[in-house]
């Protein structure tokens, strides 16, 4: 458990939250590039860190990413007008381009020279894997932009289902990385059969064991770290382990134990001290990855459906997030649908921050206490003057990625070559990107 100075310290991201502020020296998904698809197409609002943002495509297809509020009198720029090269504002017709610069303005006289002096603030833009990705820290201290793990070539598949969880973002990462709540939450969709390895349907995920009391290995990393979960396996149990590893990349990121046919992975972007967007990731090859609309339909996390046009979800606590008692009394664990779903359900249970002051853990829960212990020291040593982890040297290796296997006990899992779920004729290609940003 941890006090209650140290809870804030790891959950809040807001204004000068230190945790916040080393989460600004990495670049973040503000929103998935479905969004704003169209050139000239209607501005979409995002939400980072605390701060209100204004995302959208120009005419020549550029990305912008600002402060949603104009700088002359503070009106929302989500409902401006997104045209020739700029976002103008309906008060009085300011326009700003991609890069912050007042291009126009209307209100004001020809022999003005006050656009001169205004500088909206607009934030360095990339898109890559189905994100539009900004960099929201200090100039100075800007990386180069590197495809994320779960997104290492221009091909690779990247499904997305989004969702906004009124929690804090350390409780859903620490439910990412917590492989042994799948056992029990998720066990009538993660189903034990006799199967060489975890299997992908298209209905359920089974997996060759019934063991829901993981053992916990931990092998620490510069850049988070990785954990396994061991348990006995249906078959040759008394020669083999079922091993399902888990990556933890700081600050926010998850690799989770892949199928037999396409890797996860979920990506948590704090909106604010008590919101996250969530994101769960399928990547892989085209042939084995499921498209949007079947990954968002398996998830439950269809918009119009499972979400409202905001992707918040129309289960929630008040609705009991739709659970069916009937179907309990008939073998369901938990009698609500899509697993994300029971998981959203658990997170936002515990709290817009969860009181960790009050938790008992146990020998499952070492990757949780893991993850509390290295983030908090991180945050402490980057309040002292050392980089953001997972920056610079100690940004997650190309080589590390989740996996999930039956291997004898003989073998350490540390030594496993692992490599990424891909389809048989789909070479693993270098990664093909430009590491510089729009601007």
């Amino acid at each position: 458990m941890l006090t209650n100075q140290e809870n804030q310290l790891l959950c809040r991201v807001e204004a000068d939250a230190p945790m916040g502020q080393l989460m600004r020296r990495h670049w973040t998904p503000v929103c998935l590039s479905e969004e704003v698809a169209e050139p000239d197409g209607a501005p979409v609002k995002a939400r980072v860190f605390g701060e209100d943002l204004v995302v959208f495509r120009d005419t020549l297809g550029r990305l912008g990413v600002m402060d949603e509020y104009c700088p002359h009198r503070r009106a929302s720029l989500v409902f401006g007008r997104n045209e020739d090269c700029g976002l103008r504002c309906l008060y009085h017709g300011w326009k700003m381009d991609v890069q912050g610069k007042v291009v126009e303005m209307v209100s004001e006289p020809a022999a003005s020279a006050l656009a001169d002096k205004v500088q909206h603030r607009a934030f360095p833009t990339q898109e890559w894997g189905g994100f539009v990705w900004a960099y929201m820290g200090p100039a100075d201290s800007r990386p180069d932009f590197v495809p994320p793990p779960w997104a290492p070539t221009a091909d690779t598949r990247v499904t997305i289902a989004k969702v906004v969880v009124a929690c804090n973002w350390a409780q859903i990462l620490e439910g990412a990385i917590d492989s042994a709540h799948s056992s029990s939450l998720h066990s009538s969709d993660m189903v034990p059969a006799r199967v060489g390895g975890a299997e992908a349907t298209d209905t359920a995920w089974l997996r060759p064991s019934t063991d829901k009391a993981p053992r916990i290995q931990v092998e620490r990393g510069n850049y988070g770290f990785r954990y396994a979960a061991l348990r006995r396996p249906i078959s040759n149990a008394t020669t083999n382990d079922y091993v399902r590893t888990t990556v933890f990349a700081a600050p926010a990121t998850a690799l989770i134990p892949p199928n037999n046919r396409y890797n996860v992975a979920n990506v948590n972007v704090p909106q604010d001290d008590t919101s996250t967007c969530f994101y769960f990731i399928a990547w892989g090859d085209a042939d084995q990855t499921p498209d949007t609309d079947t990954w968002r339909k398996f998830l439950g996390q269809q918009v119009g459906a499972d979400l409202d046009a905001s992707y918040h979800p129309l289960r929630n606590r008040a609705n009991h997030f739709w659970q069916d008692r009937a179907a309990m009394k008939v073998g369901n664990f938990t009698g609500i649908s899509g697993f994300p779903n029971q998981d959203i359900a658990m997170w936002v249970t515990m709290g817009a921050i969860a009181d960790r002051s009050h938790e008992r853990l146990g020998a499952s829960d070492q990757a949780v206490v893991e993850f509390r212990k290295q983030m908090l020291a991180a945050v402490r040593e980057f309040q002292a003057g050392a980089p953001a982890i997972g920056t610079g040297a100690s940004r997650i290796p190309a080589a590390i990625c989740a996996f999930q296997a039956i291997i004898p006990k003989t073998t350490d899992w540390r030594a496993f070559q692992a490599v990424p779920v891909w389809g048989t004729d789909h070479p693993m290609l270098e990664p093909s990107y430009s590491t510089t940003a729009q601007r």
